[in-house]
């Protein structure tokens, strides 16, 4: 009896952990669903704005990313390419396209953070009002800067523009999974939680920042999701990220093997590393401080990646289920199944409101593939994560 009692009240306990992200995720899901979002153009005065586009060996692609860039700027503008520890002609070009151009090498600290600093030491001799953070690799829409710098200059807060990923051009369902829980993560949620008055994650490209605020962040880390820890920072000083889904930023998935995973350990380690370093530090501020904005924000952090929430839900449904068999504990496998539920709830209401055009259902049924394939990344984690940043590898390169 007693070691029926101790094992149920594990498993509750592991199962009222789990149903905190999952929880979320189904909260916000059935926002973004419901949200009447109309956009509205600021009628303050749009203020001068400093691209900053850190650059490391993007040699294939920053013409085409700077021409959209300059395509947005009006007079007094600028545009700031960091060439970071390039080994091509990345700077070359993006002079010859019309860009303010500074190079940087240094053998030890290398990594996007790095080069953002640098970028803002060279900005500080002619002081913009707002800077906007877009990657090489990255194009935005047009009318996305404009509105993303007017609503900075109007809130005082950074603003994040909706980041998007695509499948490259014949992509196989598994790279079309991959885009459509890209989607789930960078439109469904942040638009769920902006309908209920709640800040979104920063995204680390078509990022806003008044002057004032960037020019006091810490920036000069390794960190291997440097955008997340400085969304962290400024929600910590008051200053939490908005969402801006109107200003479209995107960029595509690599197509070579390595590349993509290259990017997906880098992300989801990354991501990993914050939920147990920053959440409960998080939450526990945001408690304490009754700061709506920092509970909110350190609720949306808790949420791991989709495909690991579906593993995690799908093992504590089988190891529930063999609790019931051995030890007639139905509770926990209640519980369970009902995470399970809701996870499949949340997944198949977000496909059917915003996924439809990137994956068809028969695709979206072979997302269990996709989850198992991940095991390894997950599994590496645990044994050897990866904890620098790392550039993953360009399709020209």
């Amino acid at each position: 009896m007693e070691m029926n009692f101790a094992v149920q009240l594990i498993l509750l306990l592991g199962l009222s952990l789990l149903a905190i992200p999952v929880c979320v995720l189904l909260v916000q899901a059935m926002a973004a669903i419901i949200a009447q979002h109309r956009a509205t153009r600021l009628r303050v005065q749009r203020p001068r704005i400093a691209v900053l586009m850190p650059a490391h060996n993007e040699a294939g692609g920053i013409v085409e990313v700077i021409t959209s860039v300059r395509a947005q700027l009006e007079p007094g503008d600028r545009l700031l390419v960091v060439a970071d520890n390039c080994s091509d002609n990345t700077a070359e070009l993006a002079r010859r396209a019309g860009a303010q151009v500074t190079e940087r090498f240094h053998d030890q600290k290398r990594g996007k953070g790095y080069a953002l600093d640098h970028g803002m030491a060279h900005l500080a001799a002619d002081v913009p009002e707002v800077v906007i953070i877009v990657d090489a690799d990255c194009i935005p829409e047009a009318g996305a800067l404009d509105m993303v710098a007017r609503a900075a200059a109007h809130s005082g807060r950074p603003v994040q523009a909706l980041y998007l990923m695509y499948s490259p051009a014949g992509a196989g369902p598994m790279r079309k999974i991959a885009e459509f829980a890209w989607l789930v993560k960078n439109l469904v949620r942040p638009l769920g939680f902006q309908h209920l008055g709640l800040p979104c994650q920063l995204m680390g490209t078509g990022m806003a920042f008044p002057w004032k605020l960037i020019s006091k962040a810490e920036l000069a880390t390794g960190h291997i999701v440097e955008d997340m820890k400085l969304g962290v920072d400024l929600a910590r000083e008051g200053r939490a990220p908005l969402f801006c889904p109107e200003a479209l930023v995107y960029s595509y998935f690599p197509s070579s093997e390595a590349g993509s995973r290259t990017q997906r350990t880098r992300w989801e380690h990354g991501h990993m590393s914050v939920i147990l370093t920053q959440v409960p530090r998080l939450l526990a501020a945001g408690v304490g401080a009754g700061n709506g904005a920092l509970l909110g924000l350190a609720l949306d952090l808790c949420v791991p990646p989709l495909a690991l929430l579906v593993l995690l839900c799908a093992g504590a449904l089988a190891v529930s289920l063999l609790a019931w068999a051995v030890f007639s504990l139905w509770a926990p496998a209640f519980v369970a199944a009902l995470l399970v539920l809701a996870i499949g709830v949340s997944i198949v209401a977000a496909w059917m409101q915003y996924g439809r055009k990137v994956i068809s259902f028969g695709e979206l049924m072979m997302a269990a593939l996709y989850v198992l394939g991940k095991l390894p990344l997950y599994l590496k984690f645990l044994v050897n994560r990866q904890v620098e940043w790392v550039r993953s590898k360009r399709d020209t390169e």
